[in-house]
């Protein structure tokens, strides 16, 4: 891999809750170039950044609800660029909100004036997909695509998550081409399985009733059902500049730590 890898810090949320610098010791001892954060723990961005540099890792990222984003854009964007943060990444919006849906206008202008805010602390602001971006519009295109065309390429770039794009019935590879240079970091992310009728994430799937899908898991790199040599190569070509491995909940009966470790090493066996 000559594309850096880091971790996204919500594959191992409850080590971070229960130890917020052993974790990202432990993270960057496997190997891990540098860290995409979903929460700070209570920790101030002076002595994240001081951790992370202690560690070596550097802090690509963040994912950061909209709801905070709209609320105080400045002051959340401006923890993120006191930490170091290149990006920050919207890591899900509703329906609703999505093209076609009540609240798009609404969310189009909103993303708008936190792009700008972000442009002006040197952040570059992201929308990262789960598979529902995939339905389309009644004009027949993936809510996703018309997100994108509905927001100029300097204001909005996309955060790819690759488990979901396939999911969502796009191949990966392909797809990731389609956004070349506007793509500069993706999710890694594997499963095995089909989609099912059940709940495929906890944190967003606020829709759909009843118990987690039992024919639908998430792997870590190498153990599920993507071709990642294919991705990788797409990844290349479409000038991403860090593959960031994110695995939502644990498998295979491996702690989240070890399964970030498995991530790693496959990939660094390509």
């Amino acid at each position: 891999m000559k594309i850096p890898v880091a971790l996204q810090l919500y594959s191992v949320r409850d080590d971070m809750a229960n130890d917020f610098e052993g974790t990202l010791r432990a993270v960057a001892a496997m190997g891990y170039r540098g860290v995409e954060f979903a929460g700070l723990f209570d920790r101030t961005p002076a002595e994240v950044r001081a951790i992370c540099e202690k560690y070596y890792l550097a802090p690509i990222s963040a994912h950061v609800g909209i709801g905070d984003l709209v609320k105080d854009p400045e002051g959340v964007l401006g923890t993120y660029h006191a930490i170091g943060c290149r990006y920050v990444a919207i890591p899900s919006i509703t329906r609703e909100m999505l093209p076609g849906g009540s609240e798009f206008a609404e969310t189009r202008d909103n993303i708008v004036k936190i792009s700008r805010v972000a442009a002006d602390l040197g952040i570059t602001l992201q929308y990262h997909n789960h598979d529902f971006e995939f339905e389309n519009t009644d004009d027949g295109r993936h809510k996703l695509d018309a997100l994108y065309e509905s927001v100029p390429a300097d204001l909005l770039k996309t955060q790819l998550d690759l488990c979901w794009v396939q999911v969502g019935g796009e191949d990966p590879a392909s797809y990731l081409r389609k956004y070349t240079g506007r793509a500069p970091t993706a999710h890694f992310k594997d499963y095995a399985g089909a989609k099912g009728n059940g709940r495929l994430y906890k944190l967003i799937d606020r829709e759909t009733e009843g118990e987690a899908s039992t024919t639908f898991e998430l792997r870590p790199l190498g153990e599920g059902s993507i071709d990642w040599p294919q991705v990788v190569a797409a990844a290349y070509d479409a000038g991403v500049e860090w593959a960031i491995v994110e695995q939502d909940e644990p498998s295979m009966g491996k702690t989240p730590l070890e399964l970030a470790e498995i991530s790693l090493r496959y990939l660094e066996s390509l």
